[in-house]
């Protein structure tokens, strides 16, 4: 997946564990209020609440799991996409039903959604009432089940499987346990479309999910009397599956077809455990120290906070102690402050709050020094496409992608945001092989495609860090010739030049081969696409022919490299041998629009890496510059071309235009550059945030003293819109809504902070910027751990990396953070990595976390 990448943080839309000890002896049974539809438009009591479609089917990327009936139990949602669906267990891209219309009735406490299948001239209505224990929920139809979907169409839900498998189940009595790995009863079926499908592994009339467990119990009924309840593991179909409970819609029927009682456990008096909100990290002696305590809505604030000390035999002391200041209401919580930034003595130190005690944390002048040190050494190697990465005895991923790629075809509009109309804008035919593509380039994400857009923000966000900051570690070896990389192993040279070659690599491919920057590099298939785990098995190295039988042993002539090239170091077996032709048609496709945008974007990247690759590769330094340039005249004599899909061609031009503009203005010093930063600081101050703000600034002292007027007025303007966040959340900084969660745009406001305070610091604080690192570190909604896996007492160690199937992480990565679900849960699965929006690594994340800690880390020692 990727990220619509959010540096925009004031354009935003602004809008755990729990305490099961304490009420082991009380009973079992639900002794509190039936749920009540309350003002939000969804059903709540004190520990139990149901949604019912408060989000849309469908969303940034299909099936979000974010839709339907869903439950929280506990303050866990548990349960999502409860609806009609076509298959026992559908993968993301499978049909959805579309969304027409949403009644709210308060009288009857119902909530009615209507759907519809248009491809199928299908249309159907969920219907959600409160019960006495939970909610009702039955399936409506006007019309009989179309022929075609008879024994496809049922009602399903989706049970997280972290929450349940280490629990039992009961199916009308009998016992069973929910299984840890994917698992049926009776093995696969192929069905009669001819897809593979799972056997349920237990049916019912009665279901009851984690009967001994009350914090997760469910039961749920068939209560028409004619149907039956299946349960299904969805990861025998795809490793982000869960257990659906199915029902099948009956043929010749009309009204209400499906009927389920759900039954939602809810321990009595049951209050959501404070979450002390801290950074995992620690904090500099004079860095601003404030915890916030998110409290639940039925809690009540205790008397004090209490700083302890640890002392070396493990004693400790109160160092400061006080009454938490009551800061107010945000989305469903309420929230409490502790500030603490008289402290500076270096030192071990602890929060302790009511009964919780949180982990240990250091206030030390280096903490912050480290913290960015695995994202250069461990994110950025492994992401590394077109190349062998080695740390010690493992192998994170062979060479892959050396057969890249094939033209994609005309008029085709790809699963992940990729498209072409009829222009292709190159000389190549649809399919057709295109040297000179397979090196340079990060993997974009959890997934394996070179994304134009990601490549030139991450090369131009480590461009930026290297010059502001030095950044002089060398803990990497990276070979660009042998196409070999290894982690923990010195040689010599600077790694984050090492890192902004590699990125530079790619982006100047693209030039060479087309003369224009590209939307990027993609798997062609679906089938393909979801490859989890080592990259170099992805494909088969080798350029697809279409001449060669697909399925014969024999490669064709030729050679990728020479055999000179190869790491004597490196386990030779994990290399393809020098055959490079293939009938195999796994080769990656490249989506190849010339867009203005993409060229304006890219050449930007290019002319900022130019000024620094000298040192690695100073013959690579000029050709950047020369091709930025040279996009810069190309684009000056044409007519923008617009032509935009999904986030894959580009930003706003104007802003785009800016970025070019500005780094060829720092590369050459030539004043036509500044005189189009002049015209174009008129077309974005109303934009005035984000990058735009970086570029504005970094122009500066290359400008006369009208533009410097001008900034400092938007400075004032700025800060002044700053403060809505400060009265929208605790935290202070920009938590946005959307499908994708918004730790790019927390950092892209400390990092604009960095800027407007080094330009303007009587008019922008420097606390605006550890603001932001704070929140990363763990000063955020739901949850108290780090955002940065690996770095912190606690962190995300289940993201959504390539590795995500091992419920594993990479160091360094930074995840996306805080999704808010509508209408007001904030929520990070730290126990379910495959939560795109939630946790999955992006790259221009990790060039923005080096950027903004080395700035916040330089601001505190000054």
């Amino acid at each position: 997946m990727h990220t619509q990448f959010l540096w925009r943080p004031l354009a935003a839309a602004v809008a755990g564990a729990t305490l099961l000890a304490a009420c082991a002896n009380q009973p079992q049974g639900n002794t509190q209020a039936a749920l009540q539809l309350n003002d939000k438009e969804y059903f709540d009591s004190a520990a139990v609440d149901v949604f019912a479609f408060s989000s849309k089917p469908g969303g940034l990327f299909f099936d979000s799991k974010t839709a339907g009936i869903e439950i929280v139990q506990h303050g866990e949602r548990t349960a999502t996409n409860g609806d009609v669906r076509l298959l026992h267990t559908p993968e993301q891209w499978d049909g959805m039903g579309q969304f027409v219309e949403r009644d709210v009735d308060p009288e009857t406490g119902t909530i009615t959604t209507r759907l519809a299948y248009p491809e199928h001239d299908f249309s159907y209505s969920v219907k959600a009432t409160a019960s006495e224990d939970g909610v009702v929920v039955g399936v409506h139809l006007d019309s009989p089940l179309p022929e075609a979907l008879e024994g496809q169409a049922g009602f399903n839900m989706e049970f997280v499987p972290a929450e349940y498998w280490s629990s039992s189940y009961l199916v009308d009595g009998k016992p069973g346990q929910f299984p840890r790995s994917a698992s049926t009863t009776d093995g696969m079926i192929m069905n009669d479309q001819g897809l593979t499908e799972p056997t349920p592994f237990a049916t019912a009339k009665t279901l009851v999910l984690a009967p001994e467990n009350p914090e997760r119990r469910v039961t749920i009924r068939e209560t028409l009397g004619d149907g039956e309840l299946m349960l299904f593991d969805g990861r025998t179909k795809a490793q982000n599956g869960w257990y659906v409970v199915r029902d099948m819609i009956p043929a010749d029927r009309t009204g209400k077809v499906v009927e389920w009682t759900i039954d939602i456990n809810a321990i009595p008096g049951w209050v959501r455990e404070p979450v002390v909100g801290y950074s995992q990290v620690g904090y500099h002696p004079q860095q601003t120290k404030r915890a916030v305590i998110e409290l639940d809505p039925n809690d009540t604030a205790q008397g004090s906070v209490e700083l302890l000390k640890i002392t070396p035999n493990g004693k400790t002391h109160v160092v400061q102690s006080g009454k938490p200041e009551a800061w107010g209401d945000y989305l469903r919580y309420q929230y409490l402050t502790f500030d603490f930034s008289g402290v500076s003595e270096p030192g071990l130190y602890q929060l302790r709050y009511g009964d919780q005690t949180t982990r240990a944390f250091p206030i030390n002048s280096d903490v912050i020094a480290k913290a960015w040190q695995p994202t250069l050494d461990f994110f950025f190697p492994v992401q590394m496409d077109h190349m062998l990465v080695r740390e010690a005895y493992r192998v994170w991923h062979g060479l892959s992608h050396m057969d890249d790629a094939l033209q994609a075809p005309p008029n085709y509009e790809h699963f992940d945001l990729y498209a072409h109309d009829d222009a292709l804008d190159t000389e190549f035919e649809p399919f057709e092989h295109i040297d000179g593509l397979n090196y340079g380039g990060w993997y974009d994400a959890g997934d394996y495609d070179i994304r134009t857009q990601s490549q030139y923000h991450t090369v131009q966000g480590l461009v930026h860090a290297v010059e502001e900051f030095g950044i002089e570690r060398d803990n990497t070896t990276v070979d660009q010739a042998k196409k070999f990389t290894q982690i923990n192993r010195p040689d010599g040279k600077q790694d984050i030049l090492q890192q902004i070659e590699h990125g530079t690599l790619a982006l100047i491919a693209q030039h060479r081969v087309f003369g224009h920057a590209i939307p990027g590099i993609v798997a062609g298939r679906l089938y393909q696409y979801p490859h989890l785990g080592d990259g170099s098995t992805k494909t088969d190295n080798m350029i697809y022919d279409p001449a060669m039988d697909p399925h014969a042993a024999q490669r064709g002539v030729g050679k990728m490299y020479e055999p000179s090239t190869v790491d004597p170091t490196a386990n030779e077996d994990l290399m393809p041998d020098n055959g490079n032709h293939s009938g195999r048609f796994d080769d990656r496709w490249a989506f190849t629009s010339n867009t203005t945008a993409l060229n304006y974007g890219s050449a930007a990247a290019l002319a900022a890496a130019s000024r620094v690759l000298g040192p690695v590769n100073a013959e690579l330094a000029d050709e950047s510059l020369a091709t930025a340039k040279k996009v810069w005249e190309f684009e000056a004599g044409r007519e923008p071309n617009t032509y935009r899909f999904g986030n894959t061609t580009g930003g706003k031009i104007e802003e785009e235009k800016l970025k070019a503009a500005v780094e060829l203005l720092i590369a050459t010093e030539d004043q036509r550059y500044a005189q189009a930063v002049s015209e174009l600081l008129d077309q974005v101050k109303e934009a005035f945030y984000g990058e735009n703000v970086a570029m504005l600034v970094a122009a500066l002292p290359y400008m006369d003293d009208g533009y410097a007027e001008t900034l400092e007025q938007l400075a004032r303007a700025y800060r002044e819109r700053a403060k809505d966040f400060e009265k929208e959340n605790p935290y202070g900084v920009p938590i946005t809504r959307g499908g994708w969660a918004g730790n790019g745009a927390v950092m892209g406001f400390g990092i604009t902070n960095y800027w407007l305070h080094k330009a303007f610091p009587e008019i922008v604080e420097k606390e605006l910027v550890y603001r932001s690192l704070s929140y990363l570190f763990g000063t955020h909604p739901d949850s108290n751990y780090s955002f940065v896996s690996g770095v912190g007492a606690e962190s995300q160690t289940a993201a959504y990396g390539a590795n995500r199937a091992d419920f594993s992480y990479i160091p360094g990565g930074v995840v996306p953070g805080i999704l808010v679900l509508p209408p007001d849960l904030p929520e990070n699965k730290s126990n379910w990595p495959f939560f795109w929006g939630q946790n999955e690594y992006v790259i221009p994340m990790g060039s923005r976390y080096l950027f903004l800690t080395h700035a916040a880390q330089t601001l505190l020692q000054n």
